[in-house]
């Protein structure tokens, strides 16, 4: 058995994870496993405020890209290039004397600072989105003051944070709430 090197692979735009599915089911099928360490489609995890929901996205880092870890061998790289729909072969190859064509790995620098940055993504705070800008009108949907309108005064991203002033018996006061305890008017 060889070393096992991260190869880029081609795919249709939109079609990452169903690719990867596909891969990993003639994997399976060929009995490859022994030669595929894993399979990847490296992904960034965000949260999007819209209309007061927080709901959680995942971002591509490299759209129409899969990776994998693999000892290649001619199969493996039939069954890459010919059965897996959506995929178009890999990203660096050269073709040889003959005139086939190879795959390339990528450099270890190179499929480590990829790996970093997908295993950074996971592990840091979850950047958080929001539709929000200053002089906002929004309503209060949670908390002690919901139901009261007010107009946003400073946006404090790295806290998930808005401050937001509104009238309470007739004088202007300044809250500091959660993205998601407001909605936009």
């Amino acid at each position: 058995m060889g070393e096992k090197k991260w190869y880029v692979l081609r795919t249709a735009g939109g079609k990452e994870k169903k690719a990867k599915e596909y891969l990993e089911k003639e994997i399976l099928r060929g009995n490859l496993q022994n030669q595929v360490e894993q399979v990847l489609v490296p992904v960034e995890k965000k949260y999007v405020v819209k209309n007061g929901k927080r709901t959680a996205v995942e971002k591509l880092l490299f759209p129409g890209y899969v990776l994998i870890e693999a000892e290649l061998s001619a199969e493996l790289e039939y069954v890459i290039r010919n059965l897996v729909p959506g995929m178009s072969g890999f990203l660096t190859e050269k073709t040889d004397k003959a005139g086939e064509r190879r795959a390339v790995p990528i450099r270890d620098d190179e499929a480590r600072r990829i790996l970093g940055q997908q295993d950074e993504t996971a592990v840091s705070a979850v950047e958080t989105e929001f539709d929000y800008k200053v002089g906002d009108s929004v309503k209060i949907t949670d908390g002690p003051f919901t139901g009261f309108d007010g107009t946003v005064d400073e946006i404090v991203e790295d806290r998930s944070k808005i401050k937001v002033i509104v009238m309470i018996f007739g004088r202007k006061t300044l809250l500091e709430l959660n993205f998601n305890q407001v909605t936009k008017e």
